[in-house]
């Protein structure tokens, strides 16, 4: 079961998620998600947990409780949507070229 963390201080470390959620199971993978260019955390990541059973124990026992100063939120991961790659959300605008917007006003 693969679950959401959030809310995490940006100096946690996949070790100090793995090492909070062994009391719940055995987490197969730990992942923060990390700013690509300067590498910083984003405050959150994702753990699998070996079985649902394990995941929903981490959840009830987790959720809202403090870790690092921080309140955690924790949750079973929703599937990534696919999103458009490329125009970064431009909506088509082009930024180049004359356009006819009537006479120019200097």
């Amino acid at each position: 079961m693969k679950l959401y963390v959030g809310n995490l201080t940006f100096d946690t470390t996949d070790q100090d998620l793995r090492d909070l959620f062994t009391q719940y199971g055995k987490p197969t993978e730990v992942a923060l998600v990390t700013d690509r260019e300067t590498g910083r955390s984003r405050g959150f990541g994702f753990v699998t947990m070996g079985n649902a059973e394990e995941g929903n124990a981490a959840i009830a026992a987790l959720e809202g409780k403090d870790f690092q100063g921080r309140n955690l939120t924790v949750n079973e991961a929703r599937p990534r949507e696919d999103r458009p790659r490329g125009a970064g959300g431009g909506g088509g605008r082009s930024f180049g070229g004359d356009r006819d917007r009537g006479p120019r006003r200097y």
